[in-house]
């Protein structure tokens, strides 16, 4: 096997890293990398090794991985993750947990390289098979993908397994043999022990064949996405939000591509045809006054004002409560919020007295009367007037004084908490990140 992969795949003045775990393939991958670097010595090139914990040879792995790095003279990172496979399994959890900490680990210029090849390739389309996936699902790896702002290139899906063992052999390499793939509980060493056996005995050529169909089913998502780019981007807001009252008038299966398109540009996993179907029962077409939440493993569909909402799920802060005992000392707020700040300032807010300790909370309700406008209203009544959708008016902060609400920073002030002289404040609040739920 010569490096044409490579020079097909990859740019020699590029920087990229590969996912190192020290088996077979990307032992292979890597050292293909380290003699190309000799033709194209502008290579610029590093690995990165996946610590799971989850084998008690975990720690001889990772340290094998280094030394052979240090051998070959590529910087190498280990990377310590924690696997929770309670909810979608260890196989899915392990996956997950690795890519998260492959693309964390990335610098602005480097693109990721892992080494999947044609057998792994295969499994991946019988497994989607065995879920009932359609045309993304059995589209399987693609050789290129983008991840946020980091290409992840797979230069290794035309070569199978029998061709990277004989490349090892002739160049005497050593690799690490996870006991796990003896396990055939786990899907994968199911198929590839005793299903993929048996079908190559009788076609020999099955998995360039499945590889072919999941290349030729990546072609035709891809000519959905260039079709409906366009509608997709007409019907979704500066936020993201999608205005969904177009697509109850399409016919299911253009209403359903459109939605699969959504949440994949939401960061979202690919739904069910029952998910989808839901997604318009339950909230396109629920009742208007309705606040429909469908949950997506780590994600919630929300709807507000004819707009869906793809958000994280995040915890409730309904029942907090948080003492501000000192003005002059910033105030840090949980779940990634931020912190306020007490910024002096005339005809804002007016200082509290000595018996009123000042508190925040994230939820209210009663009638007030606020400062520049008219008469009093139902708090509920003034989040609707100011466009706040129902799931972000539990993660603004609201400033008390005793049980009286003065303030939402940035909102409103209440008469009640408004500056009656030159002694006041005014309430910054600063989010040290983007909180995708405001």
């Amino acid at each position: 096997m010569a490096f044409s992969p490579l020079a097909t795949a990859l740019q020699p003045d590029a920087c990229y890293v590969l996912a190192f775990s020290g088996g077979l393939d990307s032992t292979v991958l890597l050292h293909q990398l380290v003699c190309w670097r000799q033709q194209q010595p502008q290579l610029r090139l590093r690995a990165l090794h996946v610590h799971h914990g989850l084998s008690p040879n975990a720690d001889r792995w990772a340290q094998h991985c280094r030394h052979l790095c240090q051998q070959w003279q590529v910087p190498c990172e280990i990377l310590h993750v924690q696997v929770d496979g309670r909810d979608s399994g260890i196989e899915a959890a392990a996956r997950a947990a690795r890519y998260q900490a492959l693309f964390a680990a990335l610098q602005p210029d480097e693109q990721l390289l892992t080494a999947q090849h044609q057998d792994d390739q295969c499994e991946t389309l019988l497994l989607a098979l065995k879920r009932g996936s359609g045309p993304a699902g059995l589209a399987a790896m693609p050789a290129r993908r983008q991840v946020g702002a980091h290409p992840h290139l797979r230069p290794l899906l035309a070569i199978n397994r029998l061709q990277l063992e004989q490349y090892a052999a002739e160049h005497q390499l050593d690799w690490i043999e996870d006991e796990s793939n003896a396990d055939s509980r786990y899907d994968r060493n199911f198929l590839r022990q005793q299903v993929l056996p048996l079908l190559r005995a009788r076609w020999p050529h099955f998995s360039a064949a499945t590889a072919r169909s999941a290349a030729l089913c990546g072609e035709q998502e891809q000519l959905l996405n260039e079709l409906l780019a366009e509608q997709l981007a007409q019907l979704t807001d500066a936020q993201g939000a999608l205005h969904f009252p177009p697509l109850l008038a399409m016919s299911e299966i253009r209403r359903h591509a459109l939605l699969r398109r959504w949440i994949a540009s939401r960061g979202g996993a690919m739904p069910s045809r029952d998910a989808l179907q839901r997604i318009t029962d339950e909230v396109m077409c629920s009742r208007e006054d309705a606040q429909p939440c469908l949950h997506f493993g780590s994600a919630v569909l929300r709807r507000y004002r004819q707009h869906l909402f793809w958000l994280p799920a995040l915890p409730s802060l309904r029942q907090v409560t948080l003492a501000w005992p000192q003005l002059s000392q910033p105030l840090p707020l949980p779940s990634g919020l931020g912190e306020l700040r007490a910024h002096p300032a005339t005809s804002a807010l007016r200082l509290p007295a000595a018996d009123e300790q000042v508190t925040v909370r994230f939820h209210a309700h009663g009638y007030y009367h606020l400062v520049g406008r008219n008469g009093g209203r139902e708090l509920k009544k003034v989040w609707q007037a100011l466009g706040v959708p129902p799931w972000q008016r539990e993660r603004i902060p609201l400033i008390f004084f005793n049980q009286t609400l003065i303030a939402a920073p940035g909102y409103f002030i209440t008469r009640e908490g408004a500056a009656s002289d030159d002694a006041g404040w005014q309430a910054i609040w600063s989010l040290h990140s983007q909180d995708n739920s405001r």
